[in-house]
């Protein structure tokens, strides 16, 4: 077993400093959700990428969403075959278990698993291309979204498109879940495919009428 080393230090400081400002002026709802359970309106699919902050973006409090976080914000597509899913299993527990009204897909420039699927892609990162590769088999999801980029001449255009193919993918591939479907078709459910540049802040919103428009 691995020998499991004590918290840093700065990290109990910051954590103490959390007990004694925010949770004891905002505890009586801090025992509401421990009591009551959780009930957010929407599930977030982001990367985990730690610039990435979706909380911060969209000013949410404890409790609001639903959120599950992998490299590039990706969605496999359905697949029952009694692996682990772990991606799929927190797609599922949202839209069965909690019922959530919105799935958000946020993508995000300067992403490092969209670069590591471009360098793979491209035939420069033979590393992922090995059985042996977590993140390159990962980034197999996002090979259909480079197929429909690679033409693209100019190297930054292609990857900025293609970090936001990963958006439409994960949309893709929502769909090919029988429950997400059966969500979509009552009504009870939305998808929404979402970018954000970290450097300028700002956030690109997808329709299939017009693609992606900033906010």
């Amino acid at each position: 077993m691995i020998d499991a080393k004590p918290l840093p230090n700065y990290l109990i400081q910051r954590y103490q400093g959390w007990k004694a400002t925010t949770y004891t002026e905002n505890e009586p709802w801090y025992r509401h959700l421990a009591e009551e359970g959780q009930n957010p309106r929407a599930m977030v699919i982001s990367c985990c990428d730690s610039r990435v902050h979706v909380t911060s973006i969209f000013g949410a409090e404890q409790g609001e969403f639903f959120i599950h976080r992998n490299i590039a914000s990706l969605v496999p597509p359905y697949a029952p075959d009694g692996d682990h899913h772990g991606t799929s299993a927190a797609v599922e527990y949202a839209v069965t278990n909690l019922k959530v009204a919105h799935i958000l897909v946020l993508g995000h420039s300067n992403c490092g698993g969209v670069e590591g699927c471009h360098e793979m892609c491209t035939g420069n990162a033979p590393h992922l291309e090995k059985n042996t590769s977590f993140i390159g088999r990962w980034m197999d999801i996002l090979r259909p979204g480079y197929e429909r980029v690679k033409d693209i001449s100019n190297s930054d255009e292609r990857k900025r498109a293609l970090e936001k193919e990963a958006v439409l993918v994960s949309i893709e591939n929502l769909a090919s879940f029988p429950f997400v479907k059966s969500a979509i078709e009552s009504g009870h459910l939305s998808i929404h495919g979402l970018w954000t540049d970290i450097g300028e802040g700002s956030l690109e919103h997808y329709s299939t009428e017009q693609g992606f428009k900033r906010v």
